[in-house]
C-alpha cells in the first residue's frame, strides 16, 4: 500500500469543500457567494495540477 500524500488530499477536501459552498450559496441566492467560491475552486485546483506536476516530473528524474 503507497503513503498518504497529504497536501494532495488536504487540497482535494479543499477543492470538494469549495464545490459544497457553491451549491449552498446558489440554494441561499447569493451571487456573490457563489463566484468567491468558484474562484477559490479555480484557484486551488489550479494550484493542485501544478503540484501533481511538479510531483510526476520530480519522480522521472
Amino acid at each position: 500500500m503507497k503513503d498518504i500524500q497529504w497536501k494532495f488530499l488536504i487540497m482535494a477536501l479543499l477543492a470538494t469543500a469549495s464545490i459544497s459552498f457553491i451549491g449552498i450559496a446558489i440554494a441561499e441566492k447569493s451571487i456573490f457567494g457563489a463566484v468567491i467560491s468558484l474562484i477559490i475552486l479555480c484557484g486551488i485546483m489550479g494550484f493542485g495540477f501544478s503540484q501533481k506536476k511538479k510531483y510526476r516530473n520530480a519522480q522521472k528524474s
